[in-house]
C-alpha cells in the first residue's frame, strides 16, 4: 500500500489558488515566518541543510542543489559580485508546474531566493519568467513590490542583516533560453544561444561573474527545508530521490491536474489517486512521456509499476525531467506524436550548432514520411543512426531533446513502424494492379 502525502507535509498549499496570493494571506500560510534566523548559522550552514535533504534540481537535470550552491566562490570580491539565476522559462510541453507557484505561491520563492542567495554570497537574484507568462509575471511583478515594501528584499532584507535585490525579467518566447548559459545571454540583451562549457556560470555567468542557476521549484521549497529539517523532507521518496515533487498530469487520464506528492510513488497510484485513472480504463494505456517532450517515452506495461523518480526512470532509459507527464491511450497515433516533437525541436533549434541545425530539420522530415509510411524499412535505422549523430554532439541538451523522442519510438514501436511501411506497399500494388 502507498503512503501518499499527506496535507500536513505539502510544501505548496496555495498551488490551486483557493487564498489569495498576496502577501498578508502568504504569512498566514508560515511564509517569510521569522526568515532572518536562517542567517544566524552562517551561509555554509544553509548549504549543507539543503545538501543533507537530497534536494535534487527540479528544473529536469536532477543535479544535487546543495552541492551545486557549493561551486560558488566564499567570498566574491566587492567589485565581482556573485548572482543568482532562476529559471522560470518552463517552456518544456507538457510542463506548467512553474507557472502554478508563480501566479498562486509567490512569496514562496521570493523567500527561498534570499535565503539561497545568502547561502551562496550572491548580491541579487534574476527570475528569469517566460514571454507568454503574462499574467503570471503580473503576480510575481506584485509580490516582489509587496516584499520591498514590507522591507523583506533590498537593504537589511527581513531584518537579516544582509542585502538582497530581486529583479523579474521577461523573456520573448524561445524554448532555447531555458538552457542556463543561453538564458544568460538573454539576460545580459544578447541573442539567447548556449555558451560552450567551461568556463561554467560557478565561474563566468551573469556579466561574467559567479552565477549559480536554479529551477522555480528547487528555490521554492528551500524554506520549507529550512522549517521542518533536512531529515523530513529526505523521509520522502527512495534513496537518493528524496523529497516532496510536484507532478504535472496531461493527456489521456480522467481528471488533468499538477498535484504535490511524494518522489518515488508509483505510477499507477498516482494516476489513480489524482487523476482517476486512464480514460477508458488500464487496458486502453498505449504509453507515457514521463518528464516532458524530451524524455523517451515508455510503453504502458513497463510503466505500469515504475516507481516516478530519477533512478526508477532512468532505469527504464526514460527520464524524469520536469515530471511533466504526458499520457497517450490507444487511440494515440503515436507516430504522428512524436513527428509533432520533432517539428518542435526543429522549429526551436538556435541553429549554432551543424548537427543540431540540421539534423533536426532532417529528422522530423523522415519522420514525417514515416507517419505515412512513405519511406523505407532501412530508413528506420538510419534515422536511429542519425539520432546518435545529433545526440552528445551539441553546445547544449537541445541535440539530445530531438533524439531522444525518437530513440524511444523506435525502441518500443518498431513494429508500428514497419507495418506502415508494408500497408503503404501493399495498397500501392492493389491500387496498381
Amino acid at each position: 500500500m502507498t503512503d501518499f502525502l499527506s496535507d500536513k507535509d505539502r510544501i505548496f498549499t496555495n498551488l490551486y489558488g483557493f487564498q489569495s496570493a498576496g502577501l498578508d494571506a502568504a504569512t498566514k500560510r508560515g511564509d517569510w515566518d521569522n526568515t532572518k534566523r536562517w542567517f544566524e548559522n552562517g551561509p555554509d550552514w544553509v548549504i549543507e541543510q539543503v545538501k543533507a535533504s537530497g534536494l535534487r534540481g527540479r528544473g529536469g537535470a536532477g543535479f544535487p542543489t546543495g552541492v551545486k550552491w557549493s561551486f560558488m566562490p566564499k567570498e566574491p570580491p566587492a567589485d565581482r559580485p556573485s548572482y543568482l539565476v532562476i529559471n522560470a522559462d518552463e517552456s518544456e510541453p507538457g510542463s506548467c508546474k512553474d507557472r502554478e507557484i508563480i501566479r498562486h505561491d509567490p512569496h514562496k520563492l521570493l523567500e527561498g531566493a534570499l535565503i539561497a542567495g545568502y547561502a551562496m554570497r550572491a548580491r541579487a537574484a534574476y527570475i528569469y519568467i517566460r514571454g507568454e507568462y503574462i499574467r503570471e509575471a503580473e503576480a510575481l511583478q506584485r509580490a516582489i513590490d509587496e516584499a520591498y515594501d514590507k522591507g523583506l528584499l533590498g537593504k537589511n532584507a527581513a531584518k537579516s542583516g544582509y542585502d538582497f535585490d530581486v529583479y523579474m525579467h521577461r523573456g520573448a518566447g524561445a524554448y532555447i533560453c531555458g538552457e542556463e548559459t543561453a538564458m544568460l545571454e538573454s539576460l545580459e540583451g544578447k541573442k539567447g544561444q548556449p555558451r560552450l562549457k567551461p568556463p561554467f556560470p560557478a565561474g563566468a555567468g551573469l556579466y561574467g561573474h559567479p552565477t549559480t542557476v536554479n529551477n522555480v521549484e528547487s528555490i521554492a521549497v528551500v524554506p520549507e527545508i529550512l522549517r521542518r529539517g533536512s531529515g523530513w523532507f529526505s523521509g520522502f521518496g527512495r534513496e537518493n530521490n528524496h523529497g516532496t515533487k510536484l507532478f504535472q498530469i496531461s493527456g489521456h487520464v480522467e481528471r488533468p491536474c499538477v498535484v504535490e506528492e511524494s518522489m518515488s510513488i508509483p505510477f499507477r497510484d498516482l494516476i489513480e489517486r489524482h487523476c482517476g485513472g486512464i480514460t477508458g480504463g488500464w487496458d486502453n494505456l498505449l504509453a507515457v512521456i514521463p518528464g516532458g517532450s524530451s524524455v523517451p517515452l515508455v510503453p504502458a506495461a513497463e510503466i505500469m509499476d515504475c516507481p516516478m523518480d530519477f533512478d526508477g526512470l532512468r532505469d527504464l532509459k526514460s527520464g524524469l525531467g520536469t515530471a511533466a507527464i504526458i499520457v497517450m491511450d490507444k487511440s494515440t497515433d503515436i507516430v504522428r506524436a512524436i513527428s509533432r516533437i520533432s517539428y518542435f525541436y526543429k522549429h526551436e533549434s538556435c541553429g549554432q550548432c551543424t548537427p543540431c541545425r540540421e539534423g533536426t530539420g532532417w529528422m522530423w522530415r523522415v519522420m514525417e514520411r514515416l507517419v505515412t509510411g512513405q519511406a523505407e524499412v532501412e530508413e528506420i535505422d538510419m534515422l536511429h543512426d542519425v539520432t546518435k549523430e545529433v545526440e552528445g554532439h551539441t553546445i547544449c541538451a537541445l541535440g539530445d531533446a530531438a533524439a531522444w523522442p525518437i530513440q524511444g519510438l523506435i525502441r518500443h514501436f518498431r513494429p508500428e513502424l514497419e507495418r506502415r511501411i508494408a500497408a503503404r506497399k501493399n495498397a500501392m500494388l492493389e491500387a496498381a494492379e
